[in-house]
């Protein structure tokens, strides 16, 4: 897959922060990830995601992956 590709996997954790009132600060601060790390995950700008930060997030956030991720077939 080209680099300049879009990806087809949606990051929803700006979805999820919100639904729980929840700031990304206070996630990084729970999972151990600098803001750093996490907003380049919430804007969709990372290219891989290791098992326990998933892990984690959802712990904090109490959801399954797949309220996390999703896919859209052509960024739609």
């Amino acid at each position: 897959m080209p680099t300049d590709e879009a990806s087809a996997i949606a990051i929803r954790l700006d979805v999820l922060l919100q639904d729980r009132g929840m700031t990304l600060t206070e996630l990084a601060g729970r999972i151990g990830i600098t803001l750093a790390n996490l907003s380049i995950l919430k804007t969709g700008k990372a290219r891989a995601i290791r098992f326990s930060t998933l892990e984690a997030i959802c712990r904090e956030l109490q959801c399954q992956p797949g309220d996390l991720l999703q896919y859209e077939r052509n960024g739609l």
